[in-house]
């Protein structure tokens, strides 16, 4: 298949970038300002990375199917469980937890900004190496294109 892949505007890569670490930052920050025990705090923050690697595991996984790299099918169930897992895991943290209704839902939020900037991180950073001109690696021994 011959896809050209276009370059994202920067105005698109900037807003990747500031969807991602306005929701962890703010993630975060709700965190270190929550009337919590530390047990629960540690919960939550492994609950954000699993579900960036995941989201961010899954986009790769999704688009190498797309332009033709193998991905085997026990690795791309995998990456769709550990997604539901950490979005199932936050709900569940959430759901049970003493916090006023508006505090889980700025969780949530948050938690939600930083999956969808993640993987649009890793979209924009997969088109940027895309459109990049491939050079052959040269062997300074022969002078010649490997």
């Amino acid at each position: 298949m011959d896809r050209s892949t276009q370059q994202p505007s920067f105005a698109f890569i900037a807003a990747s970038w500031g969807a991602l670490l306005a929701g962890f930052c703010a993630f975060l920050l709700g965190l270190w300002n929550a009337n919590m025990q530390l047990n629960e705090k540690g919960y939550y923050f492994t609950v954000l990375v699993f579900g960036l690697f995941a989201a961010i595991s899954l986009q790769k996984s999704v688009r190498d199917r797309v332009e033709g790299i193998p991905v085997t099918a026990i690795y791309y169930g995998l990456c769709w469980v550990s997604l539901l897992l950490s979005i199932l895991l936050l709900g569940a943290g959430l759901f049970n937890a003493t916090l006023a209704l508006s505090e889980k839902g700025f969780y949530g939020m948050a938690f939600i900004l930083a999956l969808f900037g993640s993987v649009a991180v890793q979209k924009n950073t997969r088109d940027i190496k895309a459109t990049k001109p491939q050079f052959a690696e040269v062997d300074p021994a022969q002078g010649t294109p490997e």
